[in-house]
This record gives C-alpha cells, sequence and structure tokens, in this order.
C-alpha cells in the first residue's frame, strides 16, 4: 500500500514538473517578440540590420536616441491626448451602457429582452472586415463625419457592446443576488438608485475585466482609427507610428521605441487592474 502510494505521489511529481517547463517555455516563447522590441530599440540602425537577434552586449553604441526621436518624429503628446481621450471616451460609455442594458435584459424575462440578447450575441460573429467599407462610405460619403473624435468613439462603443453584454449578462445572473434589489425596493429606493447604488458597485470584478479588454482593444487599433481619422492633428498612437515607415526604407529602431511608447500605459493600466481580471473572466462566463 504504501508503495502504491509512492509511485503515485512520483508520478505527480513527473507531471508537475513536465507541466512547469512547458509553461516556462510558452512563456519563453511568447515573451521572445517583446524582448527583441526591446534590445532592437536600445541599437542603432545598422545594428539592427547586420544582426537583429543579437543581443546588448554584443554591440556597441547602445543609446536612448530612438525614443527621443520617436517621441519627436511621431508627436507623442498630441497622439498620447487623442488616444486618451478616445480610450477612456469609449470605454466609459461601454461600461456603463453594457452593464445597464445586461442588467434590465437578466431582470425582465420578456420577449423584448431576450431578442434584444439573441440579437447581440449573433452580432458578434460578423467579422468588422465585411461592413468596414459600408460603414465607410455612409459616414464619409453621405453623412460627412468622418474625422472627427466623436465618430471613432461612437464606432468603438457600438462594435463592443455586445461582447460586453455578454459578459455583463453572466455575471449579473450568476453573482448578483436579487434579494439585495428587493431589499433595497423595500427601503424605497428607485431602479436607477439600486442599479447604480446596489447592483453597479457589485460588479468590480467583471468592469475591471472588461475595462482591461476594451481599453486594449480601443487602444492598440490601428484598422477602424485609419479608416475615420486622417488629420494629423487627430491620429492616435497606433497611427502615429505609421509616420517612421518610408517609400524605400524603415528606421527599425525608432520603430520598436515607438512600438514600447505605445504599449506602456496599457501595460501600467494591465498591472493595477490584473487581480481582477481572471476573477472576472471565469465569473462572466458563468451562465
Amino acid at each position: 500500500m504504501e508503495k502504491q502510494t509512492g509511485v503515485g505521489g512520483e508520478k505527480k511529481k513527473a507531471a508537475n514538473r513536465t507541466a512547469v517547463v512547458g509553461l516556462v517555455l510558452v512563456f519563453i516563447l511568447y515573451m521572445f517578440p517583446f524582448c527583441m522590441v526591446l534590445i532592437n530599440s536600445l541599437k542603432q540602425k545598422r545594428d539592427i540590420i547586420k544582426n537583429p537577434f543579437s543581443w546588448l552586449f554584443t554591440i556597441k553604441g547602445l543609446s536612448f536616441d530612438n525614443f527621443e526621436k520617436a517621441f519627436r518624429q511621431m508627436d507623442f503628446l498630441n497622439a498620447f491626448t487623442n488616444s486618451f481621450i478616445i480610450t477612456a471616451s469609449a470605454t466609459l460609455l461601454v461600461t456603463i451602457l453594457a452593464a445597464m442594458l445586461a442588467y434590465y435584459i437578466v431582470r425582465n424575462n420578456n420577449m423584448i429582452s431576450r431578442i434584444t440578447f439573441v440579437l447581440m450575441v449573433a452580432s458578434m460573429i460578423i467579422p468588422f472586415q465585411a461592413i468596414m467599407i459600408p460603414l465607410v462610405s455612409i459616414y464619409g460619403g453621405k453623412l460627412s463625419v468622418l474625422n472627427h473624435r466623436v465618430t471613432l468613439i461612437f464606432m468603438h462603443t457600438g462594435f463592443s457592446m455586445a461582447m460586453s453584454v455578454f459578459m455583463f449578462h453572466g455575471f449579473i445572473r450568476g453573482n448578483v443576488p436579487l434579494a439585495l434589489e428587493e431589499a433595497a425596493h423595500i427601503d424605497g429606493c428607485t431602479h436607477r438608485q439600486t442599479f447604480f447604488m446596489i447592483v453597479f458597485p457589485l460588479l468590480k470584478p467583471i468592469i475591471s475585466t472588461m475595462v482591461i479588454l476594451n481599453s486594449l482593444a480601443f487602444w492598440n487599433d490601428f484598422l477602424l482609427p485609419s479608416l475615420v481619422l486622417s488629420d494629423k492633428k487627430l491620429l492616435t498612437l497606433p497611427l502615429s507610428t505609421y509616420s517612421f515607415y518610408g517609400t524605400y526604407s524603415a528606421d527599425y529602431g525608432t520603430i520598436m521605441a515607438g512600438l514600447l511608447l505605445c504599449v506602456i500605459p496599457v501595460l501600467i493600466l494591465y498591472i493595477l487592474l490584473q487581480k481582477q481580471i481572471v476573477s472576472g473572466v471565469v465569473a462572466g462566463a458563468v451562465k
């Protein structure tokens, strides 16, 4: 009996070691591109062209000139302001509107709410590439509202509503007890007060998750802003990095530095909210 327990224990330890090794390998493969971007951002152009996979201790002329050049050439402060306004506004709108709509669908089991939820979920399978040409032709040709930050905020909000409602719907249904709302109604709270004072604070895990997911999507998006914005004063950070590409050449060191400047803000946001992400995703998937 003791021998079987020992054998089972050894098998478990071997399986754990194999899992750890596998996770380490996956982590290395996942982080390798980011590390190469960081390393090449500190190199001069000739060193990158000669050997882009060389490590820092094998080259000479290491400097932070690429970051200074990228900061100036991409007009970082202006592009950062545009990205921040668009991302913050769209994220705020999506969070509030999706939470309200999901709450209505969960607490009102009628034909309208069921049809609305089915349509929201069904719209998730429609790729953006299938509607981007009609979208641009209508907003640009007929309505003439392109090249405005408000238009881009409106589009980001609309395209992100389906997934956000789906996640909020699952979280509210599985984690917000109806008894709390009934007690609030007995105490004299209106439906609006009940939602914002009782229900909304309980949504903190899923709110943190959706803020991260939507912020990353809005901040890093290149395709939709490239279709909506053309004025240099309105360019976002991903669009501003395109200025590093010339007709016949590209300054790879500056490009790497510009990419890092774009990533750092959302990386900080992710670090601040990382504790809420896993719990929010798991709870939001519960039906």
